[in-house]
């Protein structure tokens, strides 16, 4: 069983967390995953950074602009994680744009993942009908699970066939914006999380883009498997360094 499913079967609300690979250093990739997972973390979304990544705030872009000077490549990710499942247990997702997993090579990309042990893809800008036509094949041969986004735009029907494509979980994205941290959910959120909620998808929600601290956590889990962090904690490497991420984590799970 892929470990995403695996831990997505457990009974409990699960925190997964972002982090630019090479960033705020080029060699933190490992230490970090390590950390993150030693401190309760049930689920690690390495980004692998990208030089147009459309979807994400400043706060990301900026970190993905530094991994890219100091020198991060698709190549060099691998490298890194080339012993990372002798430390580490959780689920390991990359996320990152189509255009350097196509330069790589989809099949290639796809190979290496499961020789590293990595569990999971997600690609923003990859279509749900061009992956679905053309690569899903190439992700089951190599037990990659595929997570899709949605977002409070997305018709039902098309939420649906997300659904009857995926086999794993579908990526919630809280509103439609760019990544980065917000102080709360208000009602038009709230309300898209509860109409979600309803439809009774058989693959359970994780909700992205705006979760920064335990109140949004909380609100986020109320309606879905789990919340994922990402703008919030790349600022608290920039700002803090990674010797501290407990205090971090656990500000969350307080």
């Amino acid at each position: 069983m892929n470990r995403i499913n695996k831990k997505l079967s457990e009974d409990r609300k699960l925190l997964s967390i972002y982090f630019t690979a090479g960033y705020p250093s080029l060699n933190d990739t490992v230490s970090i995953i390590e950390d993150l997972e030693k401190n309760g973390v049930d689920m690690i979304e390495i980004g692998l950074p990208f030089s147009d990544p459309l979807a994400d705030g400043p706060t990301i872009q900026d970190s993905s602009t530094k991994a890219l000077k100091n020198g991060m490549t698709t190549e060099i990710l691998f490298n890194q994680l080339e012993d990372i499942r002798k430390t580490v247990n959780i689920p390991l997702i990359i996320m990152g744009y189509f255009n350097p997993m196509f330069q790589y090579g989809v099949e290639a990309f796809c190979k290496k993942c499961q020789e590293i042990g990595v569990d999971g893809l997600i690609i923003p800008d990859l279509p749900v009908d061009v992956y679905h036509e053309e690569y899903q094949a190439i992700f089951e041969k190599y037990g990659l699970i595929n997570v899709f986004l949605i977002t409070p735009q997305t018709s039902d029907e098309r939420i649906r066939y997300i659904d009857s494509i995926s086999n794993g979980f579908i990526y919630m994205v809280s509103s439609a914006s760019t990544t980065g941290a917000k102080s709360g959910f208000g009602n038009e959120q709230t309300e898209y999380f509860k109409r979600i909620d309803k439809m009774n998808l058989k693959n359970p929600q994780i909700i992205g883009f705006g979760i920064s601290n335990n109140e949004t956590f909380t609100q986020a889990t109320q309606y879905a498997k789990g919340a994922i962090i990402g703008s919030a904690f790349v600022k608290y490497v920039t700002n803090e360094g990674i010797n501290r991420i407990d205090k971090f984590v656990n500000s969350i799970l307080e």
